[in-house]
């Protein structure tokens, strides 16, 4: 099946994992340059000229420390900009893949998250992507929800990070009271594309298998890279930030198990593919 699509956020790291893989697709990739998502007569008149089959919603505001000062610029984005997509698609009859985060849960639950748990977002972030989910699910029935977390691709991530911080730096220190799921945009990208496949229409979280903390992620990267680093332990309390993290955020890909099937490999075996390619 071959469609039209819309991808918002097209030079962000998802959004460029998405564009690698419609290679079969007629893609149309909108970044910042291209479409003001918190414009809807803009976002409108962008949607009706081209008349896609779906758009992947990629772009969002993302800076978490950030929009602690900034709740504005979060909500025209997180939300404002998920509500103008989603009126948009239910005008011209096309469907929206709208991206979220684990940051919608407060993290205090000892087992992985399922997605009709209750959401307790800490955070102005978590606040603006929960409320641009409910926006889209009151607007537009052909949607289809995709939480995720501790993501890294093509951009600046946490793995590059840990790499770069290696050279010259005798000692690493790193939080080990933060548990969650490092995710591929490789893996996230093709379970957009295989939900886009069917009709089953709703909320799925879509994080690679398995759990860790960041500590344990960053020892992962040395492991398989072959480098003597030495990271150290730390907690959380010991790097005070503006924005709360979730001490433990990982998500159960439930419904995707229950649908369309979960392609999602094991984060180190999507690790050892990233660090060889990156």
């Amino acid at each position: 099946m071959i469609l039209k699509l819309v991808v918002t956020g097209a030079n962000g790291q998802l959004g460029r994992e998405v564009a690698r893989q419609g290679g079969k697709h007629e893609l149309l990739l909108a970044g910042r340059d291209v479409l003001d998502i918190s414009n809807r007569v803009a976002v409108t008149a962008f949607l009706k000229a081209h008349k896609p089959d779906a758009v992947i919603h990629c772009a969002a505001y993302t800076q978490v420390d950030r929009a602690e000062t900034d709740e504005n610029g979060a909500f025209l984005v997180n939300v404002i900009g998920s509500q103008n997509l989603a009126a948009s698609c239910l005008e011209i009859g096309a469907r929206l893949v709208q991206v979220s985060t684990d940051y919608v849960f407060d993290g205090t639950k000892r087992q992985p998250y399922r997605e009709f748990d209750a959401v307790n977002p800490q955070t102005v972030y978590g606040r603006t992507k929960w409320q641009g989910e409910e926006i889209v699910r009151q607007i537009l029935g052909r949607h289809y929800i995709v939480r995720t977390a501790w993501l890294y691709g093509d951009g600046n991530n946490f793995v590059r990070t840990m790499r770069k911080l290696a050279t010259g730096n005798p000692v690493l220190k790193v939080v080990h009271d933060q548990v969650g799921t490092p995710t591929s945009t490789v893996d996230l990208a093709r379970v957009i594309y295989k939900l886009l496949e069917s009709d089953a229409y709703g909320t799925y979280h879509a994080t690679c298998q398995g759990q860790c903390s960041w500590y344990e992620f960053a020892c992962e990267i040395f492991r398989q890279d072959r480098k003597r680093v030495l990271v150290e332990p730390v907690l959380t309390e010991q790097f005070p930030r503006p924005a709360k993290r979730p001490a433990h955020s990982v998500l159960d890909n439930h419904m995707l198990k229950m649908t369309i099937g979960d392609p999602m490999r094991s984060w180190q075996e999507a690790l050892q593919e990233y660090l060889a390619q990156d």
